[in-house]
């Protein structure tokens, strides 16, 4: 790509750039700046490229484009373009990205989801609205329910195809898009391309232009992959020191059991942290997801629900604390750090009975750690991780559990398989949402380097300050499910307290 490449020299109107370059946005990525012109021009686009890479960008501009320029008009139930995505937190990301882009065209749009009540769904597709973010589940739900219709669909987009395939998420793909017109404008964006998603471009794409930007093995410069040989008992003071370093950690278990365990023993140890996992309530995935961003909690345990389509500022650290089976598991788990240029450290831990697992998953990987037998001395953890360890005093988990049922929760996306966003599932008219770099990337939340810093503000982890659910316009309670909340006691008097469930400093 040319030093000269702009978003402009590609063919992107004045007012989505004007908004871009607001935000610093003003170079594009190779993936963005290899399908912009086809995709701009109304081809069928097949754009391959490892997470990270811009893929957001790369469809929500010719998208946003095409809407404008087209003589259509928004029709009750009748959206005019289609977002797929495979989970929750991905919609909501795109929704997020798409927001102050469609602001000052004046394009709607609306993420439909499982696991909340589907009324604010339906009626914001009786008003009308151009573009809904969806996923699979729910969409065909309200298709059932006569709530929408996809013939007026112009422009069909999946994202994430091949993590569609891995979540059994194809065959009603297939059905959704046999809906949609074959007129239409199409574009699929995957990091790979496996059997199950040669089928969907084989069967809806119509003569399509294929881009590749990075492939999902190469190797990622700014990347730095680490074995770390631990005894089981030195696994959890391993993590306790890394996760006190200042910065954002993200740590990748492979149950939901051991996520929810492994963050009550680090919030016991003093570490502020949330968990992600198909255990919670969307409510408190989402809460737990704004305290992660918003700097209320350091560091996320999370199953691999959020190895793909999260993406969170300045996560410079992903650990492994349980080895993936698949290695593109452990290609997207890692893909959380070093996003657009970042540096960001990789480290799986390994006991004496997963060393065979861990050296065939990081060969089938093709990538190349450095293997140390480590404990919580050993200097290359803060060499890894460095800063002065902050905690907290002492942390309580408490976990309030909800017995109200879950209104429309069921169907095909209880479990938390399918996505959602902070709207609650409602319609956005474009008012708010910050704009993200050309990797999706979103401003910071927090400055300075402490990891228990508060948007707007610092803060140590050892102070007496109250961060309550009723901080910030916090959300309430979910439906159903659990909402976790952690409080410490200080010994210098008071109550210092934050809720998972909280939004620090409003949104």
């Amino acid at each position: 790509m040319s030093s000269d490449t702009t978003f402009a020299s590609l063919g992107v109107p004045t007012s989505l750039t004007t908004v871009l370059a607001a935000s610093g946005i003003t170079i594009p990525t190779p993936i963005q700046a290899a399908t912009l012109p086809d995709s701009l021009a109304g081809r069928d686009v097949l754009g391959r490229g490892r997470t990270g890479s811009g893929k957001t960008y790369a469809f929500l501009l010719p998208l946003l484009t095409r809407l404008v320029a087209s003589k259509t008009s928004r029709q009750s139930r009748k959206p005019r373009a289609l977002i797929l995505a495979p989970t929750r937190e991905l919609a909501n990301q795109i929704q997020a990205a798409m927001t102050p882009l469609a602001k000052p065209l004046g394009i709607t749009s609306l993420t439909i989801f499982g696991g909340v009540g589907q009324n604010p769904q339906v009626s914001a597709l009786r008003g009308g609205v151009d573009v809904v973010v969806a996923c699979p589940g729910r969409l065909e739900d309200l298709l059932g329910q006569g709530a929408l219709t996809l013939d007026a669909v112009e422009i069909t987009i999946l994202d994430e195809a091949d993590h569609m395939a891995d979540m059994g998420f194809l065959p009603g793909v297939r059905r959704i898009m046999d809906r949609t017109p074959r007129s239409g404008q199409r574009m699929l964006f995957s990091a790979t391309l496996d059997a199950g998603v040669d089928v969907i471009v084989k069967r809806f794409l119509s003569n399509p232009v294929t881009h590749q930007a990075d492939s999902a093995t190469s190797q990622i410069s700014t990347m730095h992959h680490h074995i770390f040989h631990v005894r089981a008992d030195a696994r959890l003071p391993v993590l306790v020191d890394l996760t006190s370093a200042p910065g954002r950690t993200m740590i990748f278990t492979r149950t939901k059991h051991g996520a929810k365990k492994l963050s009550k023993q680090l919030n016991a140890s003093g570490i502020p942290t949330v968990e992600l996992h198909g255990n919670l309530s969307q409510n408190a995935r989402t809460r737990n997801m704004d305290a992660f961003q918003a700097g209320a909690a350091s560091t996320l345990v999370a199953t691999d629900i959020a190895a793909r389509g999260i993406h969170v500022d300045d996560v410079n650290l992903v650990i492994h604390a349980d080895p993936p089976v698949e290695h593109k598991a452990y290609l997207h788990r890692s893909g959380r750090t070093a996003r657009a240029g970042a540096e960001g450290i990789v480290i799986t831990l390994m006991t004496d009975d997963q060393v065979s697992d861990v050296r065939d998953l990081t060969r089938r990987a093709g990538i190349k750690a450095t293997t140390t037998r480590v404990d919580v001395t050993h200097p290359l953890l803060k060499q890894l991780a460095p800063g002065t360890r902050t905690l907290t005093e002492p942390l309580v988990l408490v976990a309030e559990e909800s017995n109200a049922p879950r209104r429309n929760g069921g169907g095909r996306n209880a479990g938390g398989r399918s996505g959602g966003a902070r709207s609650g599932g409602g319609a956005s008219d474009g008012r708010g949402g910050p704009a993200r770099n050309g990797s999706g990337r979103k401003p910071a939340a927090t400055g300075g380097s402490s990891r228990g810093g508060a948007a707007g503000g610092t803060s140590q982890r050892s102070s007496g300050a109250k961060r309550s659910s009723s901080q910030g316009g916090g959300r309430s309670g979910g439906q159903g499910g659990s909402s976790s909340v952690y409080s410490t006691s200080s010994s210098r008097g008071g109550a210092a307290a934050f809720s998972s469930g909280s939004s620090i400093g409003g949104r």
